[in-house]
């Protein structure tokens, strides 16, 4: 299909005008929302989007090949959104699902990490940009409409600690710590001791001296630690944000290793992104330049492997919405020191967060990705059999007297 029939085909709403290589332009849509204008700079360009929009959209906006003469790349983004209801999706038979599972999601450990140092350790001065004061860089948890995004990070944090049910001294693993927010967290506010584990030398190094800084070094402790080679065991595991660069290939083995890792009345949180329409793969561009190796899992792949390793599924709680407003905030402070991120890097390098972070709430407004939170236990009874001690817990720790150390 030519770039013209593809374009008449799939954006019907919305304003928005192309000029293409040539001199002709295409006004497409049904005139509503802001008016938009786009040029196609040249005839490679063209080609290279109707034969792979997923690919040759955002190679063609980071690269000049197609350039914003009217609007910005948020409401292009949104409008590409909007219309993506009309675009016939494609599924992916199960061989080649298996073909790309083996290639691009293995993750053996050599790969993990050289895909972690690809988005994480870009500078830990860019992630100050964006992200609030504690770094969270995950989903927050909009329990109000009205709140902060700090306000929104903090209350996810309790919401997940609530889950847990912890209690001082308890020993937790963090998979996947990230700049080590979860972790001193959990310690600061229920008492718990907490190994943090990344595959990131730029997070680790902040996260330890976050800690040294707050005094909790002794009851929280980060290494650079794959999660396939940690000992054990522990009363609670917590992973958030993380199972999105585990890769299919290996959900068996991260469960058993869950399972492995808890004691026998532990219990654990995993916190992850998920996809509405079932086993599917990566968005080609997100694959090539944002996250090598990633991919959004649907439930009806990660439930399998948990019954497998023999953990019961204990609470389900899927978040929607939120993760479009988290980015919404990411989306807004990058562009408000979009100037200092040019100096650090360059204006490819902005361009491309623009629209990683553009594409990213997309998928959550308009594609249906949500995310999950999935309790696990291997004791049927290692937790009340009412949710009311969440909802306690919570209170608790969001009370004017809530800190323990």
């Amino acid at each position: 299909m030519g770039l013209q029939a593809f374009l008449q085909k799939t954006v019907r709403e919305g304003d928005l005008t192309i000029r293409l290589p040539g001199g002709r332009t295409l006004r497409l849509g049904d005139g509503s929302g802001p008016p938009l204008v786009a040029r196609i700079t040249s005839p490679l360009w063209a080609a290279r989007i109707a034969a792979k929009p997923g690919l040759g959209v955002g190679e063609a906006y980071v690269d000049g090949g197609l350039v914003l003469e009217q609007g910005d790349v948020a409401d292009f983004i949104d409008l590409i959104g909007a219309n993506a209801k009309f675009k016939t999706r494609k599924k992916r038979g199960p061989l080649r699902r298996w073909l790309r599972d083996r290639r691009r999601e293995a993750n053996h450990r050599k790969a993990a990490r050289k895909n972690v140092h690809h988005h994480y350790d870009l500078s830990n001065e860019l992630y100050r940009r964006f992200l609030d004061e504690d770094m969270q860089y995950s989903c927050a948890y909009f329990a109000r409409p009205d709140m902060t995004l700090e306000e929104a990070q903090l209350a996810k944090k309790r919401h997940i600690a609530a889950k847990l049910a912890l209690q001082p001294g308890h020993k937790v693993l963090d998979i996947g710590c990230g700049w080590g927010g979860m972790a001193l967290t959990l310690a600061e506010e229920t008492g718990a001791e907490v190994d943090g584990i990344t595959l990131s030398t730029e997070q680790l190094g902040l996260a330890q001296q976050r800690a040294e800084a707050k005094g909790l070094s002794n009851r929280v402790r980060f290494s650079l630690t794959d999660y396939r080679d940690v000992a054990g065991p522990y009363d609670r595991i917590v992973s958030v944000g993380m199972f999105e660069h585990v890769g299919r290939p290996n959900y068996q083995a991260y469960f058993d290793g869950v399972a492995r890792l808890l004691k026998d009345d532990g219990v654990a949180l995993i916190h992850s992104i998920g996809r509405p329409e079932g086993p599917n793969v990566t968005n080609a561009w997100i694959a090539k330049y944002i996250f090598p190796g990633g991919y959004i899992p649907a439930l009806s792949e990660v439930l399998p492997a948990i019954e497998r390793a023999g953990l019961y599924v204990t609470d389900i709680e899927i978040l929607r919405l939120h993760y479009a407003e988290t980015l919404k905030n990411w989306r807004q402070r990058f562009a408000a020191r979009r100037g200092e991120v040019a100096q650090m890097l360059d204006e490819r390098f902005c361009r491309m967060w623009e629209f990683y972070l553009g594409v990213s709430e997309m998928a959550f407004r308009h594609r249906g990705h949500f995310v999950f939170q999935v309790q696990l236990a291997k004791r049927i009874d290692a937790l009340p059999i009412t949710r009311d001690y969440m909802g306690e817990a919570e209170r608790a720790l969001n009370a004017p007297a809530k800190r323990v150390a």
